[in-house]
Parts: C-alpha cells; sequence; structure tokens
C-alpha cells in the first residue's frame, strides 16, 4: 500500500516580495510556517525557511532512515547518525545539487564498509529518488572518533 502524506501551501503577492505559508496537513506537525522567495535565494533567512531548506531537511531525514536500515541489514546498526544535507539552488536555474556529510556512531564497522553503506543510502533513500538524474548527488561519510 502506498504512503501518500500531503503539505499545503498558500501564497500572497508576487515572486520577489510576496509571501507564503506551508504545513504538514497529513501529520499537523508544523503549521504556517512561513516561506519566501528571498530565504530561497539569500544567505540570511530570519526566521523564514523556503522550499530548498525544507528540501534539505526532507533529504537528510530520509537518507538516516535510509542507511540505518542498510546498516541493520548488515547487522551493524548504528548508535547514532548525524547527517547535514546542503541543497544549491541557483536562481532562475534549478536545484543543481544535494550533499550529505553525515556522521556516525556505528559499533563493529570500519571507515569503508561505513562509505559503502553510506553512498548506497544516498543514492536509494526515497528522496535521492526522486532527485536522481536532475540533481548532482554527493556523499561524505565518516565514523565518530
Amino acid at each position: 500500500m502506498a504512503a501518500v502524506r500531503r503539505a499545503d501551501a498558500t501564497w500572497n503577492g508576487d515572486l520577489v516580495s510576496g509571501k507564503g505559508k506551508v504545513s504538514a496537513s497529513s501529520s499537523g506537525v508544523f503549521k504556517g510556517l512561513d516561506v519566501s522567495w528571498a530565504r530561497r535565494s539569500e544567505a540570511d533567512a530570519n526566521g523564514v525557511t523556503s522550499p530548498v531548506e525544507l528540501l534539505a531537511a526532507a533529504h537528510a531525514a530520509c537518507f538516516c532512515m535510509g542507511l540505518s536500515h542498510e546498516l541493520g541489514e548488515a547487522s551493524t546498526p548504528p548508535d547514532r547518525l548525524e547527517a547535514d544535507v546542503t541543497v544549491e539552488f541557483v536562481p532562475g536555474e534549478r536545484v543543481k545539487s544535494s550533499r550529505i556529510t553525515v556522521t556516525g556512531r556505528v559499533p563493529g564497522i570500519d571507515q569503508e564498509t561505513f562509505m559503502k553503506a553510506a553512498v548506497s543510502a544516498g543514492q536509494n533513500c526515497p528522496i535521492s529518488g526522486a532527485l536522481k538524474g536532475n540533481v548532482e548527488l554527493v556523499v561524505d561519510a565518516s565514523l565518530a572518533s
């Protein structure tokens, strides 16, 4: 059975000076988050998010779940994974890349095995699947010391 989730958005005004709100309709976890074009293309967010930041958050969460699954299937489940995802958006063009940097605390695994699992998760988590072929996907993985 397919999982179906919903989010809703409203937008007021033109692209550059307009403002919007986005809500997680299925879960209700967040409601009325402010979104704007400026937050998509300028460095200072000032408490306002953007679709690009939301994409980065979705990719980080999805990747961690995928990597946790990969490691668990190999009988080396992680104690902790910390992923930072940087999505590059070029105004007037498109989202260019999604770069995942992950650090893991994984008992009984070496760096090479961890990197292989991370690269696999970076190519195969559902959000990566949605981006693949349109966006450069990069994974950098290291074990916590």
